[in-house]
């Protein structure tokens, strides 16, 4: 069994008047044209406006003190929990702000989005709580949970096409003929301006923070982050770095940020399908080019041990996307810049994550763990054999979890059947004990994971 987290939460104080507490309160000890970024689409100030129309709206999500991580890192680590806002991820901070600011007439027109996930629930929600018609267009192979709560959020949903791409086409098509205004998830300044209102929150709530890591998909998450960190921090007399995490697989910013102009990617395909974009937003770019410290990149399997990770020691549902900023951290990525930060905050983006792809994730999390490992054997047909082999697992404890087993394949020989075994282990070692102990009574195992 592996030690529980140990854990803390604290949500921002807020005032009567639904600011957080000491944010009136702090000494200006930059004048605001020294502050980073003044020249930018997104100010400190649009993210101020923002969290006062969001006050009532979205919950202040809670802060969670992760002793393990901090063990891991050799710093303090607490885990900002945007997985427990409404809707199950920040998106609705964004869709909210970018809405509430529609003129009388365009609101009577309706706004339409397409998505696969967790912007659809995001504007569904905000047009329910705005009372706008909304209209969601959403890829015909969308997860029936994304499906059931973007349609119990009241938003009419149209399945269309194979992807989101083709879904986003119909969108857009849709809101040219009908006058609806098309609500992009990303790349739009009252969008950025609702996501950075997390990071006031971050400020108030680990006032000693050094370092904030987060994922980035089209880019509005973190460039608004890093607009309200970076100025407020700048406010404060102190710095603060921010750094970005993108799936290699779905890594669209480090090249586009090399060459100072968007660099499309193609072949996007990753576990983490809520940061799954192959192109940036030019309006997050500009800001993230000039604010961001670093962007950095992890794999498949980094991502889906810290889904592990979060659920076994922090008993958090979190969806790939969402774990992206820890997967970072278990990996070392930190340690490769060159920086030893003492007091990390990564922010949980989301949990909306499908009961399918969730077991999946957790499979591959746990073979990339060598906690569970597939081997493939060929043995003599006769009675006894398989009896032999479930003894000799048996004996080294590992837990056999499924078993198929073959007579008939062209790469059979007659008389030979060959059989494939799952079995969960504790962990490399332990791997290792069980296929010496095969090897030793004189099988060959196959490694299959």
């Amino acid at each position: 069994m592996p030690q529980i987290d140990q854990i803390q939460r604290q949500t921002p104080m807020t005032s009567p008047e639904g600011s957080a507490a000491g944010g009136d309160a702090i000494t200006e000890h930059h004048a605001p044209q020294q502050l980073p970024g003044r020249h930018l689409s997104v100010q400190l100030e649009d993210i101020r406006a923002a969290r006062e129309l969001l006050d009532g709206v979205i919950v202040p999500t809670a802060m969670e003190h992760s002793r393990a991580l901090g063990r891991m890192m050799d710093a303090t680590v607490h885990l900002k929990c945007e997985n427990l806002q409404r809707a199950g991820s920040f998106k609705v901070r964004g869709a909210y702000v970018r809405m509430a600011r529609l003129s009388a007439e365009e609101k009577e027109r309706g706004v339409v989005a397409a998505s696969a996930g967790n912007h659809a629930q995001g504007v569904a929600l905000a047009a329910k709580k705005l009372g706008i018609r909304a209209k969601i267009y959403m890829p015909r192979g969308v997860a029936l949970p994304k499906l059931a709560a973007t349609r119990d959020h009241g938003a009419e949903v149209i399945l269309h096409g194979s992807n989101v791409d083709e879904a986003l086409a119909e969108a857009q098509d849709y809101a040219s003929e009908s006058g609806a205004v098309f609500i992009h998830p990303f790349n739009n300044t009252d969008v950025v301006a609702g996501q950075g209102t997390i990071g006031l929150e971050i400020l108030e709530q680990v006032p000693d923070v050094d370092t904030v890591i987060m994922g980035i998909g089209g880019g509005g998450l973190l460039a608004g982050n890093a607009v309200a960190i970076k100025q407020e921090a700048a406010r404060q007399g102190r710095e603060v770095r921010i750094i970005g995490v993108q799936a290699e697989n779905a890594a669209a910013y480090p090249p586009s940020l090399a060459a100072d102009a968007l660099v499309p990617i193609k072949g996007v395909r990753t576990i983490a399908d809520g940061i799954a974009v192959g192109r940036p937003g030019q309006i997050p770019f500009e800001i993230i080019k000039d604010l961001v410290d670093d962007v950095v990149t992890v794999s498949e399997d980094a991502i889906a041990q810290a889904l592990i990770f979060l659920m076994e020691r922090s008993k958090m549902v979190v969806e790939p996307a969402g774990a992206v900023g820890v997967a970072a951290l278990m990996e070392g990525r930190l340690a490769g810049l060159g920086i030893e930060p003492k007091s990390i905050v990564a922010l949980l983006s989301g949990g909306n994550i499908d009961p399918m792809l969730m077991l999946k994730v957790i499979q591959r999390g746990l073979s990339a763990a060598n906690r569970f490992l597939t081997v493939k054997l060929m043995l003599k047909d006769r009675p006894g054999e398989l009896a032999m082999i479930s003894r000799i697992i048996a004996e080294t404890d590992a837990n056999v979890t499924g078993v198929d087993h073959t007579r008939i394949g062209g790469a059979l020989s007659m008389g030979d059947v060959s059989i494939v075994i799952n079995m969960e282990t504790k962990g490399e070692e332990h791997s290792a004990l069980v296929l010496n102990s095969l090897r030793a009574e004189g099988y060959e195992p196959i490694v299959m994971n």
